[in-house]
């Protein structure tokens, strides 16, 4: 289907799924052009054009898979310009963009707005400016607060101004899910017992999985919940409800159930204390959650645990956030189907209000994608480097959930192998965005006006 809008004058513009399909690729274009640059690595020699393109993708799609290490081969300069484009793809190529636009003091056009308006969904024009700015602002203020929690273990550790920018690119790298840190080759493992960076990291991971628009639904129902009889909850949408509930239930469900997995063993929490024990099976289930933290080794993982994973790997978090995956929201609402259908009620229903039948043919439709390209890439990556089917799959899932979670093959890949999780980070990132936008999107033109005949088909 062609994706073109009309305007004034006969102008044509690109949609803003191809707008932001097509500015992300510029971004991780040019970030590995940088990347391959003498001046980024720490030895002063080229990199590599593909593992420049491989961290330039996972940085500007807040993956985290690496196949060099972050805190050895690039130099302060390739660690700042991974942290950029971590930003970049954490607010979005659209936020970004218009930032830029406010900075400069450049007027925000009516085609500015409207693709505000499409990145987030939104159904008026008005307040769009202000939102981006609200963002923004949040964004770098809980950024801000994380770097100085962190700063407290880092800055004594590794001194001042080292520790600082350890503080700064964690704070950055979790509130953006993006994974990547600068303290060496086993991610959060040696803070395993650290309740303040656990606590700090999964906040972040939390907090910007939950969306921007659930950040101000909840913001604006508070300062109005005496105007409502029934108080603060009165003001929540339904989208910002089920966000919530997802989210609890993943976290919280998550939890016990990696607790009960690797109790007994030895190379994740068996020789924990209770406590560490409950804060990293926590810690396991938050992370999934398109973070890539770890502090206990995935490869050690039961396979009950390896299997969780990447089921909570493959929900990710909430729609117009930082976060990947299918979302919780679409998750959410294939529930929701399976059981008005069980119930045998022909619409789906959620809190005494009705789910539309095109939101659940677009959850259906982007998990059955989703599913498709964790298939399809499995089978090249089998095909390319003829890995394990536990590490290939996890690796794949981890990809396309923008999660960074890896049983330890990522370095290990072929040129071929590497060039398939490339391609399977670009398209969790984009896909469920640019896919829930195009089906959206209102049909221009004539409807069809003929009505086939309808026959059935057995299903079951």
């Amino acid at each position: 289907m062609k994706e073109k809008e009309n305007f004034p004058g006969k102008k044509r513009r690109l949609s803003t799924t191809r707008i932001i399909a097509l500015g992300f690729a510029a971004a991780i274009l040019v970030g590995a052009f940088f990347l391959t640059l003498p001046v980024s690595s720490a030895d002063g020699t080229w990199t590599n054009p593909v593992d420049a393109l491989f961290t330039a993708t996972t940085s500007i799609c807040v993956t985290g898979l690496v196949t060099v290490t972050t805190a050895v081969h690039w130099s302060l300069f390739g660690q700042i310009v991974i942290l950029i484009l971590a930003q970049l793809g954490g607010l979005g190529v659209i936020t970004a963009a218009m930032c830029v636009l406010i900075l400069v003091g450049k007027r925000i056009t009516l085609k500015d707005r409207m693709l505000i308006q499409e990145t987030y969904n939104m159904d008026t024009l008005s307040g769009l400016v202000r939102l981006v700015v609200r963002i923004v602002r949040g964004t770098f203020l809980l950024e801000g607060i994380g770097a100085l929690c962190y700063a407290a273990v880092f800055v004594p550790e590794y001194g001042l101004w080292p520790g600082l920018w350890k503080s700064v690119f964690n704070a950055v790298s979790a509130f953006c899910n993006a994974g990547m840190d600068v303290l060496g080759e086993t991610s959060l493992r040696a803070y395993a017992g650290n309740p303040l960076v656990n606590v700090t990291t999964m906040v972040l991971i939390v907090l910007s999985g939950l969306g921007f628009m659930v950040w101000w639904n909840l913001i604006d129902s508070w300062k109005k919940r005496k105007e409502h009889k029934r108080g603060f909850a009165a003001g929540l949408t339904l989208h910002t409800k089920l966000v919530l509930i997802m989210t609890a239930a993943l976290g919280f469900g998550g939890a016990p159930f990696f607790f009960l997995f690797e109790y007994r063993n030895p190379a994740t929490i068996g020789n924990m204390g209770m406590g560490n024990k409950v804060m990293a099976s926590f810690f396991q289930s938050v992370t999934t959650r398109t973070a890539g933290f770890e502090t206990i080794p995935q490869a050690q993982l039961t396979d009950g645990s390896t299997l969780l994973t990447m089921i909570l790997m493959l929900i990710g978090g909430s729609p117009a956030g930082t976060a990947g995956g299918i979302k919780t929201t679409t998750a959410g609402i294939l529930i929701l189907i399976i059981l008005s259908t069980v119930r045998g009620r022909r619409e789906t229903e959620f809190m005494k209000r009705r789910i539309s039948a095109d939101a659940g043919r677009t959850a259906l439709t982007v998990t059955g994608l989703a599913f498709l390209v964790v298939i399809g890439a499995s089978v090249l990556l089998f095909a390319t480097d003829g890995l394990e089917f536990k590490d290939t799959i996890y690796e794949v899932v981890s990809a396309m959930g923008t999660v960074g979670l890896t049983r330890g093959i990522t370095s290990g890949l072929s040129t071929a192998g590497k060039l398939v999780i490339v391609l399977v980070m670009y398209i969790g990132r984009i896909g469920p965005v640019t896919l829930a936008l195009a089906l959206a999107m209102k049909r221009r033109g004539k409807e069809q006006s003929i009505s086939l005949p309808e026959e059935r088909i057995l299903i079951g």
